[in-house]
């Protein structure tokens, strides 16, 4: 039996679960197909930074977006996702990386994101566990970070509560064009039928684009994440590291809970074959001691428990999203590189504006998939 929406939203992490609730808020029908449970993939694995500093300039409109979300939350779908904005903070080892971090600064102010420079002596002062090695810091006052585990089921819930079909254990088999609708046909739960169809499913996102004619370089590999002991609590803001060669040698944040959690710029293998990820020993110890350097304080904690996850990227670390190029009614947001549980919100509330109206307010034409349609049959 067809069943009959006005958007099936297909993959049900962060994005797509943000994308189903601000499409009921638009008065669309909607129904999420989630192969697994919800934020189960790269949504409820990454490290929960909610972070604009750092990212590409184009893109921080959209994060300046789905920070003011993050901002709404107990308001928009009645939950915090334990979101705290104690500030994000990335120290530099040497004086040109630090010339960077304030380029940067200076570069990003116009486009709505104000970070404070702070010296060596004045970084002591305000955070004297950090080593002697660090010669500067950038300091994002109202970045912070959140809770991944329930970020995505979250936004699922309130998108459900307003009337969206959340479909968990429903896995899609095939999507199909048929006049002006769609059949996306699943395993044991029927097919779904509507006008339009949202691809958010991450590393799986490139198959079903494929199926259009629509093939991307898309990679998958897993994060390398870790967490410690509890300790007490003193941290404050999330911490990463600027280097010459990587974007963050290691990030980590303290939770209210005293855990500091952990990972960095390795990654291991994974596979949307298997839908497996690894954690490599020598990956988490490598960014232990990454830790240890910018605070040695920390040489002598437990490591408790290490994970990992399958996560999607593409060669110019620009992810996918707006509409397809060559179907109607088809629209994608997949391919985030390891970097979307912050703008993920925003995202959601992005493609729900212009899956309703036709057009954003928000610029997104450098995600287009359409860059990779050279040499591509029409």
């Amino acid at each position: 039996m067809s069943r009959g929406f006005d958007v099936v939203v297909v993959g049900g992490g962060i994005m797509g679960c943000a994308s189903a609730f601000f499409l009921r808020r638009r008065g669309l029908s909607v129904a999420l197909l989630e192969r697994g449970l919800t934020g189960q993939q790269a949504s409820g694995t990454n490290f929960g930074n909610v972070r604009r500093q750092g990212r590409y300039l184009h893109q921080l409109p959209l994060a300046n977006r789905a920070r003011a979300i993050w901002g709404r939350l107990p308001e928009l779908i009645g939950e915090d996702c334990e979101f705290v904005p104690s500030g994000h903070l990335r120290v530099a080892y040497a004086a040109a990386q630090a010339e960077k971090l304030e380029a940067y600064a200076r570069d990003a102010a116009p486009l709505g994101l104000e970070l404070e420079m702070i010296s060596a002596n004045a970084l002591r002062d305000r955070y004297p566990y950090l080593g002697r090695e660090v010669v500067a810091g950038c300091l994002a006052p109202v970045d912070g970070h959140a809770n991944p585990r329930l970020a995505a089921p979250a936004f699922g819930r309130a998108a459900a509560r307003d009337g969206a079909r959340v479909e968990e254990g429903c896995e899609v088999l095939s999507i199909a064009k048929t006049g002006e609708d769609f059949e996306v046909e699943t395993r044991e739960k029927g097919t779904f039928r509507a006008p339009v169809v949202l691809v958010t499913a991450g590393a799986w996102g490139g198959r079903l684009a494929e199926a259009f004619g629509e093939s991307v370089p898309l990679s998958v590999h897993g994060p390398q994440m870790a967490v410690t002991e509890p300790l007490p609590y003193r941290l404050g803001p999330t911490f990463g590291v600027s280097t010459p060669h990587v974007f963050e040698t290691v990030y980590f944040r303290q939770v209210k809970r005293g855990n500091i959690v952990y990972g960095g710029s390795t990654r291991g293998p994974a596979s949307n074959e298997t839908n497996r990820a690894a954690v490599l020993p020598e990956n988490i110890l490598g960014q232990f001691a990454q830790m240890r350097r910018v605070m040695p304080g920390l040489a002598a904690v437990n490591i408790i428990r290490s994970w990992s996850g399958v996560e999607s990227y593409l060669p110019d670390d620009v992810p996918i999203m707006g509409p397809s190029g060559r179907v109607p009614g088809l629209f994608y947001a997949f391919g985030f590189c390891g970097a979307g549980f912050q703008i993920g919100p925003g995202v959601g509330e992005v493609m729900a504006e212009l899956i309703a109206t036709g057009a954003t307010s928000t610029p997104i034409a450098p995600y287009a998939i359409s860059r990779f349609a050279q040499g591509q049959a029409a």
